[in-house]
Protein backbone atom coordinates (compact mmCIF):
# COMPACT_ATOMS: atom_id res chain seq x y z
CA UNK A 1 0.00 0.00 0.00
CA UNK A 2 1.72 3.82 -1.09
CA UNK A 3 1.60 6.31 1.29
CA UNK A 4 0.27 5.27 4.62
CA UNK A 5 2.38 3.82 7.84
CA UNK A 6 1.86 1.06 9.81
CA UNK A 7 -0.80 1.70 12.08
CA UNK A 8 0.20 0.97 16.16
CA UNK A 9 -2.22 -2.68 16.06
CA UNK A 10 0.11 -3.55 12.44
CA UNK A 11 3.57 -2.31 14.12
CA UNK A 12 3.06 -4.25 17.28
CA UNK A 13 2.17 -7.25 14.94
CA UNK A 14 5.52 -6.68 12.59
CA UNK A 15 7.68 -6.26 16.01
CA UNK A 16 6.27 -10.30 17.06
CA UNK A 17 7.10 -11.58 13.60
CA UNK A 18 10.38 -9.43 12.94
CA UNK A 19 11.61 -10.69 17.26
CA UNK A 20 10.58 -14.27 16.10
CA UNK A 21 13.61 -13.55 12.81
CA UNK A 22 16.77 -15.29 13.04
CA UNK A 23 18.92 -11.91 12.63
CA UNK A 24 21.61 -12.55 9.62
CA UNK A 25 23.23 -8.65 9.51
CA UNK A 26 25.58 -7.41 11.43
CA UNK A 27 23.51 -4.83 12.66
CA UNK A 28 20.19 -4.45 13.91
CA UNK A 29 17.38 -2.65 11.91
CA UNK A 30 14.42 -1.36 13.74
CA UNK A 31 11.17 -1.06 13.09
CA UNK A 32 10.80 3.15 11.83
CA UNK A 33 14.11 1.86 9.98
CA UNK A 34 12.66 -0.39 7.93
CA UNK A 35 9.68 1.99 7.46
CA UNK A 36 11.95 4.54 6.36
CA UNK A 37 13.72 2.43 3.58
CA UNK A 38 10.41 1.17 2.37
CA UNK A 39 9.22 4.53 1.64
CA UNK A 40 12.03 5.56 0.07
CA UNK A 41 12.51 2.22 -2.12
CA UNK A 42 9.10 2.87 -2.99
CA UNK A 43 9.69 6.19 -4.07
CA UNK A 44 12.57 5.41 -6.18
CA UNK A 45 10.35 2.80 -8.16
CA UNK A 46 7.79 5.35 -8.76
CA UNK A 47 10.48 7.76 -10.48
CA UNK A 48 11.64 4.73 -12.50
CA UNK A 49 8.42 4.68 -13.73
CA UNK A 50 7.79 7.66 -14.69
CA UNK A 51 8.60 8.57 -18.57
CA UNK A 52 11.41 10.61 -19.16
CA UNK A 53 10.92 13.87 -20.92
CA UNK A 54 13.49 15.05 -23.48
CA UNK A 55 13.39 18.42 -24.88
CA UNK A 56 13.97 18.92 -28.22
CA UNK A 57 16.64 21.40 -27.78
CA UNK A 58 19.17 19.01 -25.63
CA UNK A 59 19.56 15.68 -27.83
CA UNK A 60 21.07 12.82 -25.40
CA UNK A 61 24.87 12.41 -26.31
CA UNK A 62 25.26 8.83 -28.29
CA UNK A 63 26.67 6.21 -26.62
CA UNK A 64 29.74 4.98 -27.64
CA UNK A 65 30.32 2.22 -30.39
CA UNK A 66 31.12 -1.14 -28.46
CA UNK A 67 34.31 -2.52 -29.96
CA UNK A 68 34.25 -4.68 -32.94
CA UNK A 69 35.24 -8.20 -33.25
CA UNK A 70 38.56 -8.44 -35.42
CA UNK A 71 37.59 -9.67 -38.32
CA UNK A 72 39.19 -12.69 -40.63
CA UNK A 73 40.77 -11.68 -43.58
CA UNK A 74 38.43 -12.15 -46.69
CA UNK A 75 40.88 -14.39 -48.49
CA UNK A 76 40.09 -17.65 -47.92
CA UNK A 77 41.79 -20.02 -49.92
CA UNK A 78 45.34 -21.00 -47.49
CA UNK A 79 42.17 -21.60 -44.56
CA UNK A 80 41.11 -23.92 -47.42
CA UNK A 81 43.99 -25.37 -48.54
CA UNK A 82 44.70 -26.52 -44.46
CA UNK A 83 41.28 -27.97 -44.10
CA UNK A 84 42.16 -30.26 -47.11
CA UNK A 85 45.09 -30.95 -45.96
CA UNK A 86 46.99 -29.67 -48.94
CA UNK A 87 48.58 -27.12 -46.29
CA UNK A 88 50.91 -28.37 -43.62
CA UNK A 89 50.75 -26.94 -40.09
CA UNK A 90 53.80 -26.74 -39.03
CA UNK A 91 53.60 -26.51 -35.57
CA UNK A 92 50.36 -25.82 -32.40
CA UNK A 93 50.87 -23.68 -29.97
CA UNK A 94 48.29 -24.34 -26.90
CA UNK A 95 47.30 -21.29 -24.46
CA UNK A 96 46.16 -23.31 -21.78
CA UNK A 97 47.33 -22.99 -18.96
CA UNK A 98 48.52 -19.69 -19.76
CA UNK A 99 47.44 -16.21 -17.91
CA UNK A 100 46.88 -13.33 -20.26
CA UNK A 101 50.01 -12.02 -19.59
CA UNK A 102 52.02 -14.88 -19.74
CA UNK A 103 50.22 -15.40 -23.07
CA UNK A 104 50.90 -12.37 -24.62
CA UNK A 105 54.70 -12.62 -23.96
CA UNK A 106 54.87 -16.81 -24.91
CA UNK A 107 52.77 -16.32 -28.24
CA UNK A 108 55.05 -13.56 -29.94
CA UNK A 109 58.71 -15.71 -29.56
CA UNK A 110 56.59 -18.71 -30.95
CA UNK A 111 55.50 -16.91 -33.66
CA UNK A 112 58.75 -15.35 -34.29
CA UNK A 113 60.49 -18.61 -34.11
CA UNK A 114 58.31 -20.36 -36.17
CA UNK A 115 58.81 -18.03 -38.92
CA UNK A 116 62.62 -17.79 -39.10
CA UNK A 117 61.85 -21.89 -39.36
CA UNK A 118 60.32 -20.99 -42.43
CA UNK A 119 56.71 -22.30 -41.40
CA UNK A 120 54.06 -20.82 -43.40
CA UNK A 121 50.73 -22.35 -41.07
CA UNK A 122 50.61 -22.65 -37.12
CA UNK A 123 47.72 -23.41 -35.10
CA UNK A 124 47.18 -21.58 -31.93
CA UNK A 125 44.50 -23.23 -29.48
CA UNK A 126 43.11 -20.95 -27.61
CA UNK A 127 40.17 -22.52 -25.83
CA UNK A 128 36.58 -21.30 -26.44
CA UNK A 129 35.62 -19.71 -22.70
CA UNK A 130 32.39 -19.54 -21.60
CA UNK A 131 29.83 -19.02 -24.67
CA UNK A 132 33.06 -18.48 -26.73
CA UNK A 133 33.89 -15.23 -24.79
CA UNK A 134 37.21 -16.19 -23.41
CA UNK A 135 39.74 -14.00 -21.86
CA UNK A 136 42.65 -15.57 -24.01
CA UNK A 137 40.66 -16.11 -27.31
CA UNK A 138 39.34 -12.50 -27.13
CA UNK A 139 42.90 -11.30 -26.54
CA UNK A 140 44.25 -13.58 -29.35
CA UNK A 141 42.28 -11.83 -31.70
CA UNK A 142 42.97 -8.45 -30.27
CA UNK A 143 46.75 -8.94 -30.58
CA UNK A 144 46.32 -9.93 -34.35
CA UNK A 145 45.09 -7.20 -34.88
CA UNK A 146 48.33 -4.72 -33.45
CA UNK A 147 51.05 -3.48 -35.75
CA UNK A 148 53.25 -6.17 -34.29
CA UNK A 149 51.36 -8.75 -35.05
CA UNK A 150 50.57 -7.59 -38.76
CA UNK A 151 54.68 -7.89 -39.10
CA UNK A 152 54.86 -11.44 -38.43
CA UNK A 153 50.85 -12.79 -39.59
CA UNK A 154 49.50 -11.98 -42.82
CA UNK A 155 46.00 -13.92 -42.38
CA UNK A 156 44.43 -16.04 -40.01
CA UNK A 157 41.09 -18.13 -39.86
CA UNK A 158 38.93 -20.00 -36.97
CA UNK A 159 39.79 -23.87 -37.37
CA UNK A 160 37.82 -26.56 -38.96
CA UNK A 161 36.45 -28.94 -35.92
CA UNK A 162 38.91 -31.54 -36.44
CA UNK A 163 41.58 -29.37 -35.18
CA UNK A 164 39.63 -27.04 -32.36
CA UNK A 165 37.05 -25.30 -34.51
CA UNK A 166 35.91 -22.14 -32.54
CA UNK A 167 38.84 -22.61 -29.89
CA UNK A 168 41.55 -22.79 -32.35
CA UNK A 169 43.03 -20.47 -35.22
CA UNK A 170 44.98 -21.27 -37.96
CA UNK A 171 47.88 -17.98 -38.32
CA UNK A 172 49.42 -17.93 -41.72
CA UNK A 173 52.71 -16.30 -40.92
CA UNK A 174 54.77 -13.91 -43.58
CA UNK A 175 57.09 -15.08 -45.47
CA UNK A 176 61.07 -13.98 -44.17
CA UNK A 177 63.04 -11.72 -47.09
Amino acid sequence: MKGRRLSEEEARAWARVASTVKRIGPRETSLPDFQAALEAGEAELREKKKPARKSPARAAAPEPPAPKAPVPPADRGREKRVRRGKLDIAATFDLHGHTQVSAARALPGFLIAQQAEGARCVLVITGKGREGQGVLRRNFLLWLESPEARALVSGYAESHPKHGGGGAFYVFLRRTE
